[in-house]
């Protein structure tokens, strides 16, 4: 069976929910962000070479309704060729994206994934049942 390996990483400052000064930072720029840097910070790494995209999204809702994958791969600026899917498990979105990767690459469907996960937690709707 083939290996899968993690060749670089990236990950961005944690705010305050609501009241830290990315509050105001949509999730989808602050991550292409992120993505740009890491292809920029990875020796060899095209764009055009990545065989997928994927991202984990527990609350893929509002701010982050959408393929979230999508829309941060063309606000990089990269191929659009290069398929880009969401993943959501709730709480665990960012590892199971990395999982899934993982099994692809080893299963011999694709040679280079790009997976991570993005959450704002200032931009999604937070509400529920008012108990009284």
């Amino acid at each position: 069976m083939r290996q899968a390996v993690i060749v670089s990483y990236a990950r961005t400052p944690i705010g305050r929910a609501k009241k830290g000064s990315l509050k105001d930072t949509r999730p989808e720029e602050f991550a292409a962000a992120v993505l740009k840097d890491l292809v920029r910070r990875t020796p060899g790494l095209d764009p055009a070479m990545v065989d997928d995209f994927v991202v984990g999204c527990a609350m893929p809702e509002g701010e982050e309704g959408m393929n979230m994958a999508r829309l941060i791969w063309l606000l990089a600026g990269f191929p659009v060729d290069v398929p880009a899917t969401t993943i959501n498990r709730f709480c665990s979105s960012g590892s199971q994206s990395i999982a899934w990767a993982a099994d692809v690459i080893k299963a011999g469907s694709a040679d280079i994934i790009i997976a991570g996960g993005v959450e704002s937690m200032s931009m999604v709707p937070m509400v529920g049942n008012k108990l009284t």
